[in-house]
């Protein structure tokens, strides 16, 4: 399974989903091991740590400091990890309106965290988007 890598099936196809909670981003240093039972829906090594995205309060029970409270949305269409210029006209959309977005991108689907404020306004623009790309 491929996904798909046409730009306007993409973006005319993709149903976002604004997933309940809040989530956030923590760091633990390179040898400070993950605590024990924590399930990010996100973990990413990098030199000076590990980045972990976790439900807010699953940081709060495991003691981490976090960052940027954040709503998380899918964009549900398989698209190819080959794809060019989803991302980019989706946060081009976004930022537009002034607002940061945080994209993962996962074998299946692609997937956004949005300061959890502003979650409504996103789901709204994604929506205009799909519906612009359709003609």
């Amino acid at each position: 399974m491929t996904g798909e890598t046409d730009l306007k099936t993409l973006l005319a196809s993709m149903t976002p989903e604004s997933l309940d909670g809040i989530y956030v981003f923590a760091t633990l240093a390179p040898d400070v091991p993950q605590p024990e039972g924590l399930e990010p829906v996100m973990v990413f090594r990098e030199r000076e740590g590990l980045t972990l995205i976790v439900t807010e309060e699953a940081a709060k029970a495991a003691g981490l400091t976090a960052s940027f409270r954040c709503r998380m949305i899918t964009l549900n269409i398989h698209s190819s990890l080959e794809a060019v210029g989803f991302l980019a006209a989706i946060t081009t959309r976004l930022a537009a309106a002034g607002m940061g977005v945080n994209p993962v991108s996962a074998f299946y689907h692609d997937h956004l965290f949005i300061p959890a404020e502003r979650a409504q306004e996103a789901m709204e623009l994604l929506h205009q988007l799909a519906k612009d790309s359709t003609s």
